[in-house]
């Protein structure tokens, strides 16, 4: 098993007793028997004055954009960074003016659109030029950390999915893209490192030897992570994305969809290392609640050739293609933005929908953003902390 930024703080913990500590966590925040950082430091004697929750909540109570309020946590102060407008997505200065040291201890799933290490920057930002270190406890990427894909961020489509200048899907941990972070927004912070032990680049996240603990409600497993690089690109179509099933994002549908006629169009390139299954479903929740619907569900059967970020391109192509007059691409209000469609904001650009309503064939849609690709593994060596 490999040991996590935790790990090692808790190897260390004697020199952060006279700290005054702020914590941005949530339930993935454990040690390897599955005990809270938060619980376990304040017994050993550390002054955890503040934590911060993030979207979702500490425990992951709230779906997805719903404001985090009040959280049943007892004997210590929990301010909410996910409200009910953008301002609350920023701490309050007040409540780092009696904090010295933030500790960021949260399970990433190695994709631009998850928004805890978005939480992250913001709170670099906000930190920026305050006599405040800010250490960031690192865990494992559990895509690994050698493949990226998809289109770089463009600024004119930053959003709170899309913080970092990094493709979809990154290669990178917490630790590495808050490196990245200070030194693109030339960040005046104290960033300190507590790097792993034992992880290397190649590794998904079965090879660790780690508890998964679901990161928010709609990741219950790892086999989600997998695929959620691509398919929450569906957020943004009048297709359901798998909320409201038991597993989200590994299957998605909508009333207009003949799961078989749809299975003929998925050939070629995007669909390597996985198998479609042709479905129906009823939702519970969310979009077609207590319909029917027809779909597809994906299972990923070599890791190492699945592009999931292509795989969801190369589906939204099949769909608009069988069912032009159906498909839409969402607008109205996404993670506070309501004058970008969802799907852009998702995928950092415009280009892909363009490209997908202007009938390009699917090979040179996913061609359009390996530049962009080739550019970032280049780019990210320099913050490597593991090979």
């Amino acid at each position: 098993m490999i040991a996590t930024g935790l790990d090692i703080l808790l190897e260390n913990i004697g020199q952060y007793r006279h700290r005054n500590i702020g914590m941005i966590v949530n339930q993935t925040s454990v040690t390897a028997d599955l005990c809270y950082s938060w619980d376990v430091l304040r017994k050993k004697g550390l002054n955890i004055r503040r934590i911060f929750s993030p979207e979702h909540g500490l425990f992951a109570t709230e779906q997805d954009q719903i404001a985090v309020g009040c959280q049943p946590v007892p004997d210590i102060e929990i301010a909410s960074l996910y409200g009910s407008s953008a301002e609350t997505l920023i701490p309050d200065g007040r409540m780092l003016d009696d904090l010295d040291l933030i500790i960021f201890d949260i399970q990433d799933v190695g994709s631009r659109y998850y928004t805890y290490v978005n939480t992250l920057a913001l709170f670099m930002e906000a930190a920026s030029g305050r006599d405040l270190e800010i250490m960031v406890l690192d865990r494992p990427n559990p895509l690994g950390g050698s493949i990226v894909e998809g289109p770089m961020l463009d600024q004119a489509y930053r959003s709170f999915v899309g913080i970092f200048p990094v493709p979809v899907r990154h290669g990178m941990t917490p630790a590495e893209l808050a490196l990245l972070y200070r030194d693109w927004k030339n960040l005046d912070v104290r960033l300190t490192v507590l790097g792993m032990k034992g992880w290397r680049r190649s590794m998904l996240f079965p090879e660790t030897g780690l508890p998964w603990v679901p990161p928010s409600p709609n990741m219950p497993t790892v086999e989600t992570a997998a695929v959620y690089p691509g398919m929450c690109l569906f957020e943004g179509l009048n297709a359901s994305e798998g909320r409201g099933t038991t597993t989200p994002f590994r299957l998605f549908g909508a009333p207009f969809i003949n799961p078989y006629h749809l299975l003929e169009q998925c050939k070629g390139p995007g669909f390597k290392g996985i198998y479609l299954r042709p479905t129906w479903f009823k939702p519970t929740f969310h979009k077609f609640q207590g319909e029917s619907i027809g779909g597809l569900w994906m299972h990923v059967c070599d890791q190492s050739l699945f592009r999931p970020f292509a795989a969801a391109v190369a589906l939204t192509a099949a769909l608009h293609e069988l069912y032009p007059a159906d498909l839409q691409f969402l607008g109205g209000v996404y993670e506070f933005n309501d004058t970008i469609p969802a799907f852009d904001l998702l995928a950092g650009t415009d280009s892909v929908r363009h490209a997908l309503l202007d009938g390009n064939d699917t090979p040179s849609i996913i061609s359009s953003w390996q530049q962009d690709e080739s550019a970032f593994l280049s780019t990210k060596e320099q913050y490597h902390l593991y090979r």
